[in-house]
């Protein structure tokens, strides 16, 4: 097995953790957005960890992906590959500070619970300052995320590297949710069209599986 085949497979499983990590570590970090996250934080304290786990998990992955395929997507455009590389460290530096924020929504969750029946203004404001720099830096990363997105696959479109069909698709999704970001971030965008990131999803997975059943193709040196 040459090196590409075996960049192929660990970056396919790499892009599946990516997507699947943060979908799973819902479930485990609902308490957050529990009307009552100042009790429900501490008392969910396991499955919140364990969210976080997966959380870091995703961010691993993340960082992971560009730094593998740096020497395969460098041969055709050694900026473009580069940007690739910035655009989702960028990225995986907002899901550390969303991380961040998670576990110091937890420590002071477990102050609110050790100082009885405390006046609550206090823990209130620094709970509702935490919780707005977690959905802000969730609108932020989807910025160097659909970047990247459209660089990565503007070069695998160039370099044939996998079906040009499938590079299309991604570059539709990428510019979908770019699209939507500036709107998420005045408040103007319905929870309902967030259907819209299912393009991305769909694409990264079938990609994915492209990557570990089939591989690269053959590279055409593209400048």
């Amino acid at each position: 097995m040459d090196s590409n085949r075996k960049t192929a497979i660990i970056v396919g499983v790499l892009f599946i953790i990516a997507t699947v990590a943060p979908i799973v570590s819902i479930v485990f970090i609902e308490s957050v957005y529990d009307s009552e996250y100042l009790t429900a934080v501490s008392a969910n304290e396991n499955q919140l960890l364990i969210g976080v786990l997966l959380l870091l998990t995703m961010t691993t992955a993340i960082v992971s992906i560009p730094i593998m395929m740096f020497p395969v997507l460098k041969k055709h455009n050694e900026t473009l590959a580069l940007g690739y590389v910035g655009a989702r460290i960028f990225e995986g530096f907002f899901s550390t500070v969303n991380i961040i924020n998670i576990l110091s929504l937890l420590s002071l969750s477990r102050e609110f619970i050790n100082a009885g029946t405390p006046v609550a203004s206090h823990f209130q404001t620094s709970g509702a300052l935490l919780l707005s720099q977690f959905d802000w830096c969730s609108i932020l990363l989807d910025f160097p995320f659909t970047l990247s997105v459209l660089v990565l696959n503007y070069l695998l479109y160039k370099s044939r590297l996998i079906p040009r069909w499938l590079s299309i698709l991604g570059l539709i999704g990428g510019a979908l949710w770019l699209i939507t970001t500036p709107f998420r971030m005045f408040g103007l965008f319905p929870p309902s069209l967030e259907i819209l990131a299912f393009v991305i999803f769909i694409q990264e997975m079938i990609f994915a599986a492209w990557l570990i059943i089939k591989g690269f193709n053959s590279p055409e040196i593209t400048s």
